[in-house]
């Protein structure tokens, strides 16, 4: 089964080696036909610590770093 990659925006690196995505997803109501926007955050480990605040990052699932750590920030 392949990994879900997504893509987002980093909201927070205070953590050492782990930054904090926001992934936004957009889709239309299925009763009101609007177009609707939700996040979520996920925490994502980051080796070097590289990441800042405002950057565009892909992660990847992969199994289970800590309690609420699953995925990791690609390099690319």
């Amino acid at each position: 089964m392949p990994k879900r990659i997504l893509q987002g925006t980093v909201v927070s690196d205070k953590n050492d080696k782990t930054v904090v995505v926001k992934v936004e997803r957009r889709f239309t109501h299925p009763l009101f036909k609007k177009v609707v926007r939700r996040s979520k955050n996920y925490k994502a480990h980051d080796e070097n610590n590289q990441r800042k605040v405002g950057d565009m990052v892909s992660i990847e699932e992969t199994k289970p770093i800590s309690k609420d750590k699953c995925w990791i920030v690609l390099e690319a």
